[in-house]
């Protein structure tokens, strides 16, 4: 089957999906059913063999499947593969989020800025015109208050016209578009520092809200609301940890739960996602706080450079003062920032919550702690703390790769898989997510470092860990929500994205192992040194003393117009020179004395006629 033809039934599955749930009452994202897709081709109890192409009776069992697993509303781990989906989907790095917010700014501001600068003057209110919109751009580039508020215009305007008075429009229409977007951006940042300066100095601004102040109140809000979340995430994830561990202890005797054990499954999982994106969100909220704080500090000693060098002058040189604007707009833009980085952290924190919703309905409030009465709850630290003092010995496993704390240079910076989860509890004890302790030792296999959560957990991995991998796999293909839970990637990095597929409706190929590549190095390392104004013609060096010389008795003019300021084009035209070669019969060689000749006066300086004096310094040949 060709590939557009196999892209068209991958689109035509998701699509019918999609309009199934639709017609259900459930709206999902092609996104999301393309997931549940490859999840439920993946998961060997839905007997998908994935080495054949698919009939019409699997494509149909496929979609019946999907729609039946989407439209679950009690299930903890689609809620879990929705809230993967949804945190792919919109998050990113912090840089990315900022380049977007500007290019998005741009754009709206692009029709603006094209009025301005393609604006052609013919009458006096068409001036009027255009330094109003030029007014309105500043103001909605440097969001410092609305155009529609009379007060914020007038002080814009105050503040542009004692940068650019409105007689400067007529040369400002003369420069090239790429120019007056430039100027445009530069008046934006002056104009900025400007109001900004007033406004500290209490002469203005009263439109523009105190950044520093809101953000010193907003941030450390943000961060308790994250911190207390992830504390009840993380204290569910503990009491669901410790239940699945008494229910599968055989010594425990029969513990009488009322939800399934496979569903309490899901639902540490559910948790354990929540608290992992929480624990990101966290830690771009904290740096927040910290480029606020330097922020703050550089806005201090800018506003006090800035009235040292004013310091009450009637008028100061452009030169000193408007470097100083700049980086007073440049800083509030950073300000700007941080508040838009703060709102979306806030809003992702409140968007996942939905997530959670199957997870709380499993038990009704209170029932998971009467469960685990007279149970101990241990928490991360102190399982950690627990299994700290049970360390391997390398020395007795020579065979294997460990590595020590106390051995080992950047031990905290060491890649653990599975998302520092113990592998070995994930296959004995059925999926269950313990956390690895690295104070054990931290075994290197194939390139890879696993840690443990006990020395016994450690040896045994350690005598077959193909095994318990292959198990980790086969646990994930049952629970996709494993996959992006322990980065589970590279294990299925087999499954091709549907928008690659070339091997008709198959969903499984062969990863690419090989590849054709090239190196090249330089030919010539060290430039040669070649002197462009040599010349060895002694007739070409008397042409030259003789233009000199020439060039003594004359003067060269210029006149220049408004008008005619860069608008005139020149155009000039060459021969290229010929290649021209000639051979003779012998070929020879001479070694003479280098001519060297002195010629003096040449430049003349005084009334009468130029003398010019010639001494050959050119040594004899007897010499």
């Amino acid at each position: 089957m060709a590939r557009t033809q196999a892209e068209s039934v991958i689109r035509r599955i998701i699509r019918e999906i999609t309009q199934e749930c639709s017609s259900k009452g459930q709206t999902v994202s092609e996104t999301l059913v393309a997931f549940m897709v490859k999840a439920i081709v993946l998961d060997p109890g839905n007997h998908f063999n994935v080495d054949r192409t698919l009939t019409k009776q699997d494509v149909q069992r496929l979609i019946e499947v999907c729609v039946d697993k989407l439209m679950d509303k009690r299930s903890p781990a689609l809620d879990t593969i929705k809230m993967q989906v949804y945190f792919d989907m919109n998050y990113t790095s912090r840089r990315e989020f900022l380049e977007e917010h500007h290019r998005v700014l741009l754009s709206r501001l692009a029709s603006v800025g094209r009025e301005i600068t393609d604006n052609r003057l013919r009458t006096r209110d068409d001036l009027e015109g255009l330094y109003r919109k030029i007014v309105s751009y500043v103001l909605l580039r440097s969001g410092l208050g609305s155009p529609t508020d009379i007060n914020t215009v007038r002080e814009a305007t105050a503040a542009l016209q004692s940068v650019f008075p409105q007689s400067e429009l007529a040369t400002f229409m003369s420069l090239t578009k790429a120019d007056k977007e430039q100027q445009l951006t530069e008046l934006t940042m002056i104009v900025t520092g400007i109001r900004l300066f007033n406004k500290d100095c209490r002469k203005g601004g009263e439109e523009i809200e105190d950044l520093p102040s809101i953000l010193n109140e907003a941030i450390p809000s943000t961060i308790i609301d994250i911190e207390k979340e992830l504390k009840e995430s993380q204290g569910l994830a503990w009491q669901y940890t410790s239940l699945l561990e008494r229910l599968a202890d055989p010594k425990a005797g029969t513990v009488h739960c009322p939800i399934r054990a496979d569903l309490l499954q899901q639902a540490l999982y559910n948790v354990r996602q929540h608290e992992t994106f929480l624990k990101i969100i966290l830690a771009d909220a904290i740096l927040c706080a910290r480029q606020v704080e330097a922020l703050q500090t550089d806005l201090t000693s800018r506003l006090s450079l800035l009235k040292a060098t004013v310091h009450a002058k009637t008028a100061v040189p452009t030169a000193q003062v408007f470097p100083h604007f700049t980086a007073l707009s440049k800083l509030w833009a950073s300000f700007q920032d941080e508040m838009l980085m703060l709102s979306i952290l806030n809003n992702m924190v409140v968007s996942l919550r939905p997530f959670l919703s199957a997870q709380s309905h499993l038990l009704p409030e209170g029932q998971l702690q009467a469960l685990l009465d007279g149970e101990d709850v241990k928490s991360d630290d102190v399982r950690l703390r627990d299994s700290a003092e049970d360390k391997i010995n390398p020395a007795e496993y020579k065979a294997q790769d460990w590595f020590l704390h106390e051995t080992t240079a950047n031990f905290d910076q060491l890649p653990l898989q599975f998302k520092g989860i113990c592998g070995y509890t994930l296959v004995k004890k059925d999926g269950l997510l313990i956390p690895a302790n690295p104070q054990i030792g931290v075994l290197k296999h194939k390139e890879k470092y696993y840690a443990f959560s006990s020395k016994e957990a450690a040896c045994s991995f350690a005598s077959n860990p193909d095994e318990y991998i292959e198990g980790i796999i086969e646990k994930a293909k049952k629970c996709p929500e494993l996959i992006q839970l322990l980065e589970l990637h590279q294990q299925f990095a087999c499954v091709t994205p549907y928008s690659q597929m070339q091997s008709g409706q198959r969903l499984l190929v062969k990863p690419i192992s090989k590849c054709d590549s090239s190196t090249q190095t330089d030919t010539h390392l060290v430039e040669t040194n070649i002197v462009k104004t040599y010349e060895w013609n002694e007739w070409e060096l008397r042409r030259k003393a003789m233009q000199l010389a020439n060039l003594r008795s004359k003067v060269t003019h210029s006149v220049q117009t408004n008008l005619s300021h860069m608008r005139r084009n020149n155009v000039t035209q060459t021969y290229q020179p010929k290649d021209v070669g000639c051979q003779t019969k012998k070929d020879a060689e001479t070694n003479v004395p280098k001519p060297k000749v002195y010629l003096a006066g040449l430049r003349g300086g005084k009334p009468g006629p130029t003398i010019m004096t010639k001494t050959i310094l050119t040594r004899s040949v007897d010499e």
